[in-house]
């Protein structure tokens, strides 16, 4: 919308999270900086972020290159209609001038769910209240996580007239499913399960190797290389299942070996005991493949009627869902994997930037 004086408002996005390249959230950062990129605007966009991680654009987009110092000494805002801040845990930007209007993204509470110590949990839901406690709009990335913010909405104090809204994640889908690898992987040409995601408890690998102790599949794990309490059980675990020769860690892979993995799999399996979105299983469904969820959190939301899903984690149960999911998919002949890539592709960055595109108008009409 032009302003009567045809100026065009101008909005501030905080892309700071962009200091992580390899995290979830620097990928949707990623993804919403292209989006707007691709789409005509009536705006003028900065982007609060490190210079060096913010990718090329067509467009020339202004930026604020991060500085560690910013925290103490913050960045005048004054030009700004409009700051999106894109991640609940921000340590910017917790102050608006009169007349500006502020949306945040809010990926989960979990530290209300995971255990964390009394001292932790007060101090993210404090930052979480500098954030989220002068929004005009706060924008969950799913029905699950909306849902969970309204319960616990009371441990917060908002604006009387806040939106609540959900806009799910967007992603960049590689242009092709044909991959190619330099790398000599012992398990390709073998049937093999595949899960991406740090080796975590609540990611819930464990129960996989409980999966492929009753049948003849292979494991393949994409992980991040962190050391974890967990990591070591998991290990432990593989040599007491005697599974040394079935189950495959790689670590750190780039993007391009990861779908070179996603396009050989058998299934993408995601026991995942909470999420608030899911990125690799929408990753899995572009490729056709098909996928095997937990009931838990926001994974029916992402995996529709399309998914398989177990109900519990017994070593039966998971492999009688996953020997009658393979047989449904492989009756469907090529048709399921089709509806699997149609159903991914809900889940675009174009979509993304065009819905907060949308809200940025609504709060600025």
């Amino acid at each position: 919308m032009k302003s009567l004086t045809g100026m065009q408002k101008k909005i501030l996005i905080d892309v700071e999270r962009l200091k992580y390249p390899k995290s979830g959230i620097a990928n949707v950062c990623v993804s919403l900086i292209k989006g707007l990129d691709e789409k005509t605007s009536d705006f003028e966009y900065t982007f609060y972020g490190p210079k060096k991680n913010i990718p090329e654009t067509k467009k020339k987009f202004n930026i604020i290159d991060w500085k560690f110092w910013q925290k103490k000494f913050s960045i005048n805002t004054q030009p700004f209609s409009l700051i999106h801040t894109a991640h609940q845990l921000s340590k910017y930007f917790h102050t608006v001038k009169k007349g500006q209007k502020k949306v945040v993204t809010l990926h989960d509470l979990n530290f209300l769910h995971d255990g964390s110590l009394e001292q932790k949990v007060k101090k993210d839901t404090k930052l979480v209240q500098k954030n989220i406690g002068n929004a005009d709009a706060i924008v969950c990335i799913s029905e699950f996580v909306k849902e969970d913010f309204l319960k616990n909405r009371k441990l917060f104090t908002l604006k009387n007239d806040v939106k609540v809204t959900v806009v799910y994640n967007g992603l960049i889908f590689p242009e092709t499913t044909e991959f190619t690898s330099k790398n000599r992987y012992s398990f390709i040409g073998k049937k093999y399960i595949l899960n991406i995601g740090v080796l975590f408890p609540k990611k819930n690998q464990d129960v996989l190797l409980d999966l492929i102790s009753k049948n003849d599949r292979d494991l393949v794990l994409v992980t991040s290389s962190a050391k974890s309490a967990y990591k070591e059980k998991f290990l432990e675990k593989i040599k007491t299942l005697g599974l040394e020769d079935k189950v495959h860690i790689l670590e750190n892979i780039d993007n391009n070996e990861k779908y070179f993995l996603l396009q050989h799999c058998e299934s993408y399996c995601h026991p995942s005991l909470a999420e608030g979105f899911g990125i690799p299983p929408v990753e899995a469904m572009y490729f056709g493949k098909p996928v095997f969820l937990s009931t838990l959190t926001s994974l029916p939301e992402i995996g529709g009627d399309l998914a398989f899903y177990f109900d519990d984690f017994s070593a039966e149960h998971m492999q009688q869902v996953y020997a009658s999911g393979m047989q449904a998919y492989g009756s469907g002949t090529d048709e399921y994997a089709v509806q699997l890539k149609q159903r991914a592709l809900k889940f675009g960055y174009l979509e993304m930037a065009g819905a907060y595109e949308k809200l940025y108008h609504e709060l600025l009409n």
